[in-house]
């Protein structure tokens, strides 16, 4: 239940459905079948793609999940005990029926408060990154994950809840036809990763003129384009400093020091900022807006600082001061632990968004308890944070 009402829409930018055991290949065509399965294994079923059983999620089918918060006061308050992982986040739930299906999600939006949401699939950030040398296998799972949630998590479903899609853009061709069936369905918003786009020449930046195509029509659609945290890739530097070549990242295990101190670096969607900024696309298309959602915000102002020094250097390569390039185009989501104020005193109140990442471990248990983080502001930026900026946005 909500811990309080409020007297204006709250709108939060993430939200979470846990994906059922079809939801990859109902639609996967015919030549791709066994690209992806489950195995059982020791009592346990697994994912399998391509061959490889995937430890990425530890449990696929989501029968048994985390309880939602259960990380919550270790992400506020540090781990001050020494707690084991396993003792941090407890004995799962068995999940619901509300993070699974659409209706009953509306129901418990109503019991959280919450007017509007923004709903990203779970399973699906494993597809890219494992498909990446086979942009065609890659292009055929996303577009049948996405033909799955239009099923039973529809694009703009009961005009209050946003579910995104996903972009694969490796195959600008490829991409653009993927953005015109969400289009043609009702998306308002359009999911990313932060990573290089992999096509038939291997990896390169997104925002190279190569996509303009692509973009072209995200501009002239109007699609809000979210850059979700997923896995990226980066795993592959990290594993070279552990020396463990060949490990796939892990979304929920036990941490090891030196990964976990280069994950909280963020440097996955510092590198895509970098990218979409010093390549030029936002001043080829300068209508294009960009949610940075789950990618934390206490990385923003020394990047901001990096960004304006090597305009400094070379000036005559930039239309204008990248820090202003960014305060225009990005709307960026800080995780529930960080102290915002900051944050909006840079960005303004207009560019800063809440989100809960519901129902997630490290998520907040109850949405609207992230208004005690905006405590002293005005309460016009108050509003605009909870959820005013988001609706602009999406244009409900």
């Amino acid at each position: 239940m909500a811990s309080r009402t409020l007297n204006y829409p709250v709108f939060d930018s993430d939200n979470h459905l846990y994906e059922t055991r079809d939801a990859l290949t109902r639609y996967l065509p015919n030549e791709y079948e066994g690209a992806i399965d489950y195995v059982e294994v020791h009592g346990r079923t697994k994912i399998v793609v391509r061959g490889h059983i995937s430890d990425y999620i530890p449990n696929p089918t989501f029968d048994r999940v985390g309880k939602p918060g259960a990380q919550e006061e270790y992400f506020k308050h540090g781990n001050p005990d020494g707690k084991s992982y396993r003792e941090i986040i407890g004995r799962g739930i068995d999940c619901p029926d509300a993070f699974r299906h659409a209706e009953p999600r509306l129901k418990l939006m109503d019991e959280q408060g919450l007017a509007y949401t923004m709903i990203y699939p779970t399973l699906a950030s494993l597809i890219e990154e494992r498909m990446k040398d086979d942009p065609d296998l890659c292009g055929a799972a996303i577009h049948a994950l996405n033909q799955w949630m239009n099923d039973d998590w529809p694009f703009f479903y009961a005009g209050r809840m946003v579910c995104t899609p996903v972009i694969t853009p490796g195959v600008v061709s490829n991409a653009i036809v993927e953005l015109e069936y969400a289009l043609a369905h009702g998306a308002k918003a359009v999911l990313m990763r932060p990573a290089p786009a992999w096509g038939y020449k291997g990896p390169r930046s997104f925002a190279l003129p190569e996509f303009d195509p692509y973009w072209k029509l995200v501009e002239d659609s109007g699609v809000l384009v979210v850059i979700h945290a997923s896995d990226s890739g980066y795993s592959r530097y990290w594993n070279e400093w552990e020396g463990t070549a060949g490990h796939e990242m892990l979304a929920f295990a036990e941490p090891l020091r030196f990964t976990q101190t280069l994950r909280s670096y963020h440097r996955e969607i510092v590198d895509a900022v970098i990218a979409i900024i010093c390549h030029g696309m936002l001043w080829r298309f300068p209508k294009v807006r960009l949610a940075l959602v789950e990618n934390g915000a206490g990385w923003v102002p020394d990047l901001l600082k990096h960004l304006d020094f090597a305009y400094n250097q070379m000036p005559q390569a930039y239309p204008e001061k990248p820090s202003e390039t960014f305060k225009r185009h990005f709307y960026v989501h800080p995780f529930h632990e960080e102290d915002p104020r900051d944050l909006i005193k840079l960005l303004g109140a207009d560019h800063v968004i809440f989100g809960s990442d519901f129902p997630h471990i490290e998520g907040l248990a109850d949405p609207l308890s992230y208004i005690d983080e905006l405590q002293g502001l005005p309460d016009a930026d108050i509003a605009k944070v909870m959820g005013a900026n988001l609706m602009l946005l999406i244009g409900v």
